[in-house]
């Protein structure tokens, strides 16, 4: 999808092509963005460009995108520079202009104070819209308020929108089980006591995506019974899950049972399990990866380190033990409740304990395993919704032969300032990657934590 505006992309073609002005976090955000604007043109505030010589350092993925994108605009002009009209980003798109910083006209001036970056910004993006009257300028922004103050000046703004999900597409990925209550009884039987599930065209009228999740429910006198079933589509059949155990730990609801499942299953390589407070995720994917920990020869679990305010972890005070505690301890916390599955000192707990000390049990904050190679590893990835599109594309493309992972997160719970429930990473993920057959998706709604945490995720 590429970021134009509805209203602006279809229809009769424009005589002249738009101009998008960029804000930096759009840069942050995707280093790429340059090229996802078709044949429009693109500026760049002389103001971005400072903003993001003070994110070259670092070892965040705002960092990486900040040295990306200078990088690249170094490269485009290396020939020619970026003259009057600027530089031309390649076939079928448009140009790239870096433009000086102008003052707000005189009606704005009192209204806004130029000390402020995003000020400038927007003071450059309403100059160049004077400058091309005939042409649709648009300043582009992940920042809410800025949005609200160009509009307020009359100026159009939007969100970027090439990573960003539909809003029907994100129900459909939510909504992912399907229940049959008009299975007949014969057929039930052969899906909850046969070998080898039934044939899909029994219980659907067209084949399901790969790995769709099933529940076929039937009342027997007063007690209502349901199997749990998902599409196997190598062998074009519903296939029964079963009730299983990792490590201790037994689902508590369907749903859980579905994420175990798919959790130990080794044909599926990529696993997505989002859902509230208290629903089980981490816990799920962290006991499935115990279990299967000699297939593997490391279990990583990591989540990224999302500092008030977007501050980069190496700013903040202490050592790297000190710094990494807060991040980690959410972690450590759900690997304790597996441990106290078991007596001190059981086979089970010491091994845990084992790994932790050689390191094939790793627990570490996303950042410090950025640029690994991922080969015959576990990898968890927690709070996976704090991180974008991009990311999760650099991380997945890491893994090697035998390496399975693992995304968890709550998309209603997102920390970073520039995503939301459509445009950070986990979204992503489930709509692009659906219906593949080494992907399953599953949303765990019923929290297990405890009754206040589930009324508090569900109600506050």
């Amino acid at each position: 999808m590429d970021n134009i505006p509805s209203g602006h992309g279809s229809g009769k073609k424009p005589k002249r092509p738009k101009i998008f002005v960029l804000d930096t976090n759009i840069i942050l955000h995707d280093h790429k963005a340059i090229h996802h604007f078709q044949e429009n043109d693109i500026v760049i505030p002389v103001t971005v460009i400072e903003e993001l010589d003070k994110f070259k350092k670092g070892h965040e993925a705002l960092n990486f995108n900040a040295r990306e994108f200078l990088r690249e605009i170094d490269r485009l002009s290396e020939k020619k520079g970026f003259g009057q009209d600027g530089v031309s980003l390649g076939k079928h798109l448009g140009n790239l202009k870096i433009e000086l910083s102008h003052p707000f006209p005189d009606d704005l001036k009192g209204c806004f104070s130029d000390d402020i970056p995003d000020h400038r910004i927007l003071a450059t993006a309403i100059w160049v819209k004077s400058r091309h009257p005939d042409r649709f300028v648009a300043l582009v922004t992940k920042d809410v308020n800025l949005r609200m103050k160009a509009k307020a000046v009359g100026m159009e703004a939007q969100d970027y929108l090439t990573d960003r999900v539909e809003e029907d597409r994100l129900e459909f990925t939510r909504n992912e089980v399907i229940v049959k209550e008009d299975l007949p009884a014969e057929k039930l039987q052969s899906l909850a006591y046969g070998q080898g599930g039934i044939e899909y065209r029994e219980a659907c009228d067209e084949e399901p995506s790969p790995n769709q999740l099933f529940q076929f429910r039937w009342e027997k006198g007063s007690d209502q019974n349901v199997i749990c079933a998902r599409y196997d589509a190598g062998k074009k059949k519903i296939v029964l899950v079963k009730k299983k155990y990792a490590y201790g730990i037994s689902p508590r609801n369907d749903e859980q049972k579905f994420a175990l499942d798919a959790c130990l299953n080794p044909d599926i390589k990529l696993v997505s399990l989002t859902g509230g407070a208290g629903t089980g995720k981490t816990l799920i994917a962290l006991a499935a990866a115990l279990e299967q920990e000699r297939d593997y020869e490391q279990i990583i679990l990591s989540r990224p380190a999302v500092t008030l305010g977007n501050q980069d972890i190496g700013y903040l005070p202490g050592d790297q033990k000190s710094k990494m505690g807060p991040f980690v301890q959410p972690l450590l916390d759900n690997l304790n409740v597996i441990r106290n599955c078991f007596k001190p000192g059981s086979r089970q707990a010491t091994k845990i304990d084992a790994m932790l000390k050689d390191e094939r049990l790793l627990i570490s904050p996303l950042a410090y395993i950025r640029g690994r190679s991922l080969g015959k590893v576990f990898f968890i990835i927690d709070e996976a919704q704090n991180l974008t599109p991009h990311e999760i594309k650099t991380i997945i493309t890491r893994a090697g032969e035998g390496t399975k992972m693992v995304f968890t997160g709550d998309i209603f719970q997102i920390d970073q300032p520039y995503l939301d429930m459509y445009s950070n990473g986990l979204t992503h993920l489930g709509e692009k990657m659906y219906g593949q057959p080494l992907f399953a998706h599953i949303n765990l709604r019923k929290g297990e934590r405890s009754e206040l945490s589930e009324v508090a995720s569900r109600l506050l």
